[in-house]
């Protein structure tokens, strides 16, 4: 007897291959879900529904996931500039959620009665695909084999030859997880603290130390980018160029070690020059055009929302409130940053605005100005130390 229709989260790798097969002997109907944030060839998409159907699976479809990235994640990321402990742009994060939410809307559409996974008991990627599959169709069951049986690679490959399906061992010494916003890469010098990642361990590899600087103008409307070098590009294109452009400089590699959402501690490769070129040229234009009240309240309230979608919790209310105050934040964030990119280094040279707050007709730091007079601002410097005056005062 058949069981219930499922619809898998599906990457064409060892560990959702294993689910096709295991679910179709245990009666289910399955079908396959590949949602593309960035992360896959256009040869291997092209591939996947056939490696699908040999496995097993009664149907697959292919989301292009891209736009709806930028769109509902990636551009509230930038707009609160988010670095996870002021380094690491979270690519992964907004990807799983982006993925789950597409997996239910099929779901929906195809008419299945459970959603499945491949993620394992030990990483943030389960609990970011349950909640999520939770929130949005609370009425499906959720089924994680990997997880629920707690296989090892060699179980799962074992498993597969046995059916006449085989993945050979992993031959390189590090997994690469790709994606838009970024590309994470793992080894064993990132299950420590102490080892260093090497350059050979990045996707690009070594980056000749002589190559020449390139310059780059970026543009922003209202915060979003909109062109490159003076051409118009959508928000996807110019991710894209950016990492094209960006990873032959080894711009925007980096090691992030934080906090698990488990609560353990957790070291990780990562190689995100569009997430980093753009977060330092959008950071540098609101230095421009935004108070210091603003600044100050936009990087609590943007890591916070960082914190809350990192860890799971994108779908709590408060992510919408953040939302809302991070793009009415964007309002005069238009004008244009120019970036130079050097081996292994971004340099800001530039930037301009039609809504600069920086008038050298008004004042100029260390030199005159023509708000106040030299009294008024004697005046100003003594009230203004007046009550630490009082405190030291009284301190004994």
């Amino acid at each position: 007897m058949n069981k219930k229709p499922v619809v898998l989260a599906f990457s064409g790798g060892l560990d959702t291959s294993y689910c096709v097969v295991y679910l179709r002997e245990q009666g289910h109907a399955v079908t396959t879900v590949t949602v593309d944030t960035g992360g896959f060839s256009a040869e291997t998409l092209a591939k996947m529904p056939e490696h699908s159907a040999r496995l097993g699976a009664v149907a697959h479809h292919t989301v292009d996931g891209r736009s709806l990235l930028f769109e509902s994640y990636l551009r509230h990321l930038l707009a609160g500039n988010v670095l996870r402990g002021q380094a690491y742009p979270l690519s992964v994060s907004a990807e799983r959620v982006c993925q789950a939410t597409e997996v239910v809307r099929m779901a929906r559409e195809v008419g299945g009665k459970a959603l499945a996974h491949g993620s394992t008991g030990a990483g943030n990627d389960q609990i970011r695909f349950d909640v999520a599959f939770r929130a949005l169709a609370p009425d499906l069951e959720i089924i994680t084999p990997i997880r629920e049986l707690s296989l090892s690679r060699a179980q799962e490959m074992s498993y597969l030859a046995e059916r006449g399906f085989h993945f050979p061992p992993k031959t390189g010494a590090y997994s690469i997880n790709e994606g838009m916003w970024g590309t994470s890469v793992g080894g064993k010098e990132t299950h420590d603290s102490w080892s260093h990642l090497p350059e050979a361990a990045y996707p690009a590899g070594v980056v000749p130390p002589d190559m020449k600087p390139r310059t780059l103008v970026i543009s922003f409307e209202k915060g979003r980018p909109v062109a490159l070098d003076g051409k118009a590009v959508s928000p996807v294109e110019m991710i894209a160029q950016l990492n094209t452009i960006g990873q032959a400089y080894g711009v925007g590699r980096g090691v992030h070690l934080g906090d698990t959402i488990l609560g353990i501690k957790g070291r990780v490769g990562f190689d995100a020059p569009a997430a980093i070129t753009l977060i330092t040229a959008h950071r540098e234009l609101e230095k421009l055009v935004l108070s210091g009240k603003q600044l100050f309240w936009k990087e609590t309230l943007g890591n916070l929302y960082g914190t809350l979608l990192h860890e799971g919790n994108f779908f709590d209310p408060l992510a919408r409130d953040l939302e809302a105050y991070l793009e009415s934040s964007q309002d005069r964030v238009t004008g244009e940053v120019r970036v130079t990119m050097h081996p292994h280094a971004l340099v800001v040279e530039g930037v301009r605005s039609p809504h600069s707050l920086m008038d050298a007709k008004v004042a100029s730091y260390g030199e005159a100005n023509h708000l106040w007079t030299g009294a008024e601002a004697a005046g100003f410097a003594k009230v203004y130390g007046v009550a630490q005056t009082l405190a030291l005062k009284v301190k004994s």
